[in-house]
């Protein structure tokens, strides 16, 4: 299930499309709304994932409980940048379940920075580089719950964060919800970023991780063993 709308400017419509067709070059199939009414009209244990697309937008409690009480029974949730992780600015169980939320992206759009990948952190990751981006770089208030996968070093752009000092910000994280695999990167401010070759493999990645969460619900994670499955 992938459900777009909300703010224009981080072109939903367009990355919804190439999450449809990256899920169907993988194989699988998606069905695409573009109403949140979709998560109270649809029988969300249909399915294997749910993709939010939907920035800065209102989500009432019954549709937030809805998905909420699908990824708990194992339905995977995947998504990125503001379409994820700052959808709902007022939906703190919405926060909750999918790990963090958007506060700042110092410098604004077209700030250089690495996506420093965590190796051996997960098998998402695994095989893939460090790379660098030119585009929003988004600084994230976190669960520290979460599996982080990458990081991005702040501060780049001076500001009154600045005085900090060296921060190492969550880029790519995993958690659970109860049954439920959750998967978020905070690249893609547009579709063209979203289309970046090491943007769309850690998407892709993301996805079936998530989705293959489904046959696995109700078994207990080893984490100490496994490293998150």
């Amino acid at each position: 299930m992938i459900v777009w709308g909300g703010w224009d400017g981080h072109e939903p419509e367009q990355v919804a499309a190439i999450f449809a067709r990256e899920i169907k070059g993988m194989g699988g199939t998606s069905d695409v709304f573009t109403s949140l009414d979709a998560f109270v009209e649809q029988d969300l244990l249909t399915y294997d994932l749910i993709v939010p697309v939907w920035t800065m937008g209102q989500i009432t409690k019954e549709q937030e409980k809805a998905v909420a009480g699908a990824v708990a029974k194992g339905v995977g949730m995947a998504g990125c940048h503001g379409g994820m992780c700052d959808a709902f600015r007022n939906a703190v169980e919405w926060q909750f379940m999918t790990g963090g939320n958007w506060v700042a992206h110092p410098g604004g759009d077209g700030v250089e920075y690495t996506v420093n990948i965590k190796r051996g952190a997960h098998p998402i990751v695994e095989g893939l580089s460090d790379f660098k981006v030119a585009s929003e770089q988004y600084y994230l208030h976190v669960d520290p719950a979460v599996k982080v996968l990458a990081t991005t070093e702040f501060p780049t752009v001076d500001g009154p964060h600045s005085r900090n000092g060296r921060v190492d910000m969550p880029v790519v994280w995993i958690k659970y919800w109860g049954d439920g695999r959750v998967f978020y990167c905070s690249l893609g401010h547009k579709a063209d970023i979203v289309e970046m070759p090491e943007v769309l493999e850690l998407m892709r990645r993301g996805f079936r991780w998530a989705a293959e969460g489904k046959a696995r619900a109700g078994e207990a994670a080893d984490f100490e063993t496994t490293g998150w499955y």
